[in-house]
Formats: structure tokens, C-alpha cells, sequence
């Protein structure tokens, strides 16, 4: 009897404890729900991202006006394919903000969610640079000025329905603030959501300059890497790789400031820089400072920069390397050009890593104006004014230190 004394007192006092257990006694759920951790349709009030679980996003993703989305750093976004009008995509609208603030060790991820990407991870083993079109991407639209077609206040961002209001941007405030991105990377977007549309990799419609945005790399995009409709954001430490249009891209008189960047080309990409002026009668005047473009021999298209369209900034402290013989620097239009005599356009210290079969720096500026029914012809040309800003050697524009934190560089794209 003695034997089975000891575990019949046990279990008494087991449910004696139970019994007696006070009503406010926290309840453990021995099998809890797991995390809801998808992103779908409208987030319509404040909502953080932690870095604890990766999140999914799936379809057109909207932060609406009054709702700020936190995402802490270390967090991994991935996003489903779809095309056309469920192409996933995160926008966050006018009046909305996105605070993305990652660090150095611990970036910030949107990719596909076909990237083998595991939590506490930087880079995935199973996607390249030439994976692209996966999913959409990030959209950014603010209240500040752009100069729109008939001079609108307002516009529909590319790659979103008309019929979807959250993708308008435009107004009369270049002090909005859209929030914050630092220590964040964008690959493999750039899905399709029309014949021949797709989406940026990262857009800024008229984003005004108490936003910030640096450190921010965008990878293997079918469209182009960063473009800005309009806006006064300034960007500094942002790097392209291996998109498959133009590296960075600027509409609509754009006017803030882009510092320390880098364009680094693939197989397919096009312009490192594509560069158009004011849509409408409003005029703005961006800054590149520091940037440096890296080419690729064997991308069909592949060119420094083309200006077109009324093209108005200064291009100063440009570095380039890694160019076809055949690549340049054009001014497209009459349009341009006249800008470019009135001093609206201005070039300073470019240094060119000369391509095999280039003589002078200079020799990769040119134009191609002279039509229409004002022609105009430059007198010294282009590029005999270039004498005076391009010279050749092997250093100078961004500092690519600032980038070791990036997917490029963990690829040795440079």
C-alpha cells in the first residue's frame, strides 16, 4: 500500500491547485493559431511589420491617407507574381507613410516569394540579377509638385488602374512627408500589368522633401529602377543593378537631389540614365551629385544617359566605366537642347573610363537635334563643349563603400 500512497497525494494536489486557481490566472493555449502574416487589400490604420515571421504580399496592397505602416529592420517582405490588375504590389498612398528603417546588418527585404530567403537572412541562394518580373513593387506617392500634361494638379502613377484613386499623385506641397526608407532592398519586380507597362522597382510620385530616403537598392527589375514623377525628395545612397530599362529615371520636373548613387547595368538594360523634363509649364530643376555608372559590353542597348523632353538639372561629379564604344550621352530633342544653351541643363567633372575605341572623354557626348521646324544646331557642338566638364581617368563619382550592406555587392556586382 505504501507503494501507491506518494502519486495518489501528487494527483490530489494537482486538482486541489486546479480548483483553487484564481479566475484571473493567465489561460495558455497549448495549440495557439499561427501568425496571420499576409498583406492583402487596404491597410486603413497604423500597422507595424515585425521582423519575426516573413510576411507575404499578396496583390495591390494599399496604406491609405491617416495610416502609417512601420516595418522594422530585419524584415523580410515576400510578394506572390500576378499580372495585369492583380499584380501584387505595395502602394502607399497620399496622405499615407511608410517608416522602413533597417540598418546595415539588418536591411529590410521586398522580393518574391519564390526567393528561398530565410528569416534572419540577407540574400536567398536561388534567385540571380536575370530573375526579374517576379512580383510588382513599391509605390510612394506624395502631395508635392510635379509638372503634369495641361498643367493638372494631379495625376494617375503608371502601373495602377484608373479607377483606383489611392494611385493619384500631385499637389502643391513639396514639404509633404511621405516617411522614411533606409537600409531598404527591392528585388525581383517589375511584373507586367499591361502590353509593355511594368512596374518600377521603386516609384516616387511627387514625394515631398521632408521624406527621407537613402540606402535603398533596387535589383533585377524588369522596368526601370527608381523613377520620380514631379517631387522634392532627396535621395542619396541609392543603387540600381541589372534592371532591364533605365537605371534611374526622372519625369515631370523633378527637383530634389540625388547624392552618392550607382547604376550598375545587365545584360539587358538600357540607359543608366533617362532624364525628361516638365510635362507642363511648372518648372523644376534636379541634382545629381556623385553618382557613378558602371555599363555592361553586352547589353544590347546599353548607354550612359539620354535627355530629352526639356530636360532641366545639373549633372555634376559623374564617374563611368565599363561602357560600349558605342554608348553616349545625347541630348535628344530641340527641346532639351535649347535648355541646354539657356543654362537650364548643366554637365561639371565627368570622368570617363575610356572604352576601348573611344579617343577623348568627350567623345561620348552628343546630340541629336537639328529637326523639326526650328532646328537647332549646336555651335561648338555638344560634344566640343564637352572638352570642358568629361576628362578621362579611372576614379571619382559615388563612394561604393557605402554599399556593402547590398544584394549587389554580396554577388560581386562591383
Amino acid at each position: 500500500m505504501k507503494k501507491f500512497f506518494l502519486p495518489l497525494i501528487a494527483i490530489l494536489a494537482l486538482l486541489l491547485s486546479v480548483s483553487c486557481s484564481s479566475d484571473d490566472s493567465p489561460v495558455v493555449d497549448p495549440d495557439p493559431d499561427p501568425v496571420d502574416n499576409k498583406l492583402s487589400g487596404q491597410i486603413t490604420s497604423d500597422m507595424t511589420l515585425t521582423n519575426d515571421v516573413i510576411w507575404e504580399l499578396q496583390g495591390r496592397v494599399v496604406v491609405t491617407s491617416g495610416a502609417t505602416l512601420t516595418i522594422n529592420e530585419g524584415t523580410i517582405i515576400k510578394a506572390y507574381a500576378g499580372q495585369e490588375a492583380s499584380a501584387s504590389v505595395l502602394i502607399i498612398a497620399r496622405g499615407a507613410k511608410i517608416k522602413a528603417n533597417g540598418t546595415a546588418a539588418k536591411p529590410i527585404i521586398f522580393t518574391s516569394i519564390a526567393d528561398n530567403i530565410a528569416l534572419g537572412q540577407s540574400n536567398g541562394t536561388n534567385l540571380t540579377q536575370n530573375d526579374r518580373g517576379l512580383w510588382g513593387g513599391l509605390i510612394i506617392l506624395g502631395k508635392a509638385k510635379a509638372s503634369l500634361a495641361g498643367d493638372a494638379l494631379e495625376n494617375q502613377i503608371e502601373g495602377i488602374p484608373a479607377s483606383d484613386t489611392n494611385g493619384l499623385y500631385g499637389g502643391n506641397d513639396n514639404a509633404d512627408d511621405s516617411g522614411s526608407l533606409n537600409y531598404v532592398s527591392i528585388r525581383h519586380g517589375g511584373t507586367s500589368i499591361g502590353d509593355g507597362n511594368e512596374i518600377n522597382g521603386l516609384t516616387l510620385g511627387a514625394v515631398g522633401s521632408t521624406t527621407v530616403i537613402s540606402n535603398v537598392e533596387v535589383v533585377a527589375n524588369v522596368d526601370d529602377g527608381i523613377e520620380w514623377f514631379g517631387g522634392a525628395v532627396n535621395v542619396s545612397n541609392a543603387i540600381v543593378w541589372s534592371c532591364g530599362d533605365d537605371g534611374l529615371d526622372i519625369d515631370e520636373a523633378y527637383s530634389g537631389t540625388v547624392t552618392n548613387s550607382a547604376v550598375i547595368q545587365g545584360d539587358i538594360s538600357d540607359h543608366a540614365l533617362e532624364i525628361d523634363g516638365p510635362a507642363g509649364s511648372l518648372e523644376g530643376r534636379f541634382t545629381l551629385d556623385g553618382v557613378t555608372l558602371i555599363g555592361n559590353t553586352t547589353t544590347e542597348n546599353g548607354e550612359y544617359a539620354d535627355l530629352r523632353d526639356r530636360a532641366m538639372g545639373t549633372l555634376k561629379n559623374i564617374y563611368t566605366v565599363g561602357f560600349k564604344a558605342d554608348s553616349d550621352v545625347e541630348l535628344d530633342n530641340n527641346g532639351v537642347a535649347q535648355n541646354f544653351l539657356n543654362g537650364k541643363l548643366t554637365f561639371s567633372n565627368w570622368v570617363v573610363n575610356l572604352p576601348s575605341g573611344v579617343a577623348e572623354a568627350k567623345d561620348i557626348f552628343v546630340e541629336k537635334t537639328g529637326s523639326g521646324e526650328n532646328p537647332i544646331i549646336l555651335n561648338p557642338t555638344f560634344t566640343e563643349r564637352a572638352a570642358s566638364w568629361a576628362t578621362s581617368g579611372n576614379s571619382g563619382g559615388a563612394n561604393l563603400s557605402a554599399f556593402s550592406w547590398t544584394f549587389a555587392k554580396s554577388k560581386g556586382a562591383f
